[in-house]
């Protein structure tokens, strides 16, 4: 291990001295009472094992991750070693076994999100040992719209944690009725119609997972629209969408599926392999899609899609509508700068926009995708624009557009 220089050292030193600093004055100021709290509600912490204990705790779970960190265990070893040794009530005593299941969990998921999101605490409301008609105990968690920031995998892990607990503590397994079954393939149809989810499953897909899940997945209202089919089910103390737990399982178990059943192959979990028929279940429905595809392919056309205009924040400025003509234009390819997640856009572009799309700008898009974050790059078409005295000129760089800025009467290609 590199030590670290005495100026380095000081270095630090100054910095945790004036965050103490600062933490005491909003203390003070807390203590008034004139904020919901009266405590600061972001504790500090110096790494992930100390985020994880000030997140979720149990008081000491930190230094058995850390542990476990200098063992060289991978991180979803720690993982389940944590959620094993607080079920074994290794870590702290915890009486009730609704509450070990629940902190059990909780944790794990903490882990899995290095401590940095708000998932393990907001992303799932509740955590439940709940009795069937039959009276046989199943374990069920309640997702709420804050578990979208864990990410697809991790969601889907926090499912897997739980069947892990549950055999750990002897808990029945889930058995989906067909009420469950419908529900969820309406539900997370109609939850993909309003907000748009990334994997688009189909009914087949939907309807094998929730009958194979070992553990409920169930949620709060997240959405005003209610299903029409399936309502007023026993389980399901409500008809409105539950946008929580059609993430888990669409974005989660069904998108993230191989990377799930290898997790669960490597952590020798027992009982999922029904994970690897989803992949056949997909590429069947794919071969139905193509199929009509290839009949249809005379037809094809792209038409507009206003999916990111209709669901724009008020104040919020649009730069092009759906396929409009002068908007911008897509072309496929990567820059250097963009990676594989963001887009490019040409920095005379940015000029001509007075400045107001930035490197890192977020845009809604009309395709590929949902959202996106801007690069410059000078490589793709610049804008073209109509100045005061008539003529049309190509601006070549922002230099060039931020000279003409007060000549442009109209943008007719934004590049």
């Amino acid at each position: 291990m590199v030590e670290m220089s005495k100026k380095m050292e000081d270095y630090f030193s100054l910095l945790q001295k004036d965050v103490d600093k600062c933490y005491e004055i909003a203390e003070k100021a807390r203590q008034k009472g004139l904020d919901p709290e009266t405590f600061v509600e972001s504790p500090q912490a110096k790494d992930l094992a100390g985020r994880v204990e000030k997140l979720v705790g149990p008081k000491g779970v930190a230094d058995v991750i850390r542990v476990l960190k200098n063992q060289g265990k991978k991180e979803d070893e720690v993982v389940f070693q944590v959620v094993s040794d607080i079920l074994s009530q290794k870590i702290v005593k915890i009486d009730s076994l609704e509450e070990r299941v629940e902190r059990a969990i909780r944790v794990g998921l903490a882990i899995k999100t290095m401590g940095v999101v708000s998932a393990p605490l907001e992303g799932i409301s509740k955590i439940l040992i709940r009795e069937d008609q039959h009276n046989n105990k199943y374990l069920s968690l309640y997702f709420a719209g804050p578990i979208r920031a864990a990410g697809g995998t991790t969601a889907a892990l926090c499912v897997l944690i739980a069947d892990y607990v549950r055999k750990r503590s002897n808990i029945p397994k889930y058995e989906a009725t067909e009420g469950e079954i419908g529900r969820f393939v309406e539900e997370v149809k109609l939850y993909d119609r309003r907000v748009h989810l990334q994997y688009p499953s189909s009914n087949d897909e939907i309807r094998y997972a929730v009958e194979h899940l070992p553990v409920e997945i169930n949620g709060d209202p997240t959405e005003d629209e209610e299903v029409s089919a399936f309502r007023e089910l026993p389980r399901i103390k409500t008809n409105k969408i539950r946008g929580g737990a059609c993430l888990v399982l669409n974005d989660g178990i069904l998108l993230k599926a191989p990377k799930l059943l290898k997790i669960a192959q490597n952590m020798k979990l027992e009982g999922w392999n029904w994970l690897g028929k989803l992949k056949e279940i997909a590429q069947k429905d794919e071969k139905v899609n193509k199929r009509d595809d290839l009949e249809s392919k005379s037809t094809i056309k792209i038409s507009p899609n206003s999916k990111y205009v209709s669901d724009i924040i008020a104040g919020r400025p649009v730069f092009s509508h759906p396929s409009k003509i002068g908007g911008h234009r897509m072309r496929y390819g990567r820059s250097r700068n963009t990676g594989l997640a963001a887009a490019g856009l040409h920095p005379a572009t940015m000029a001509v926009l007075d400045g107001f799309i930035a490197i890192g700008t977020q845009l809604r898009i009309e395709r590929p995708g949902k959202s996106t974050s801007i690069c410059p790059v000078n490589s793709i078409e610049p804008p073209i624009v109509k100045l005061k005295n008539g003529s049309v000129v190509r601006i070549s760089s922002a230099k060039q557009a931020k000279e003409l800025f007060q000549d442009i009467k109209e943008i007719l290609f934004l590049g």
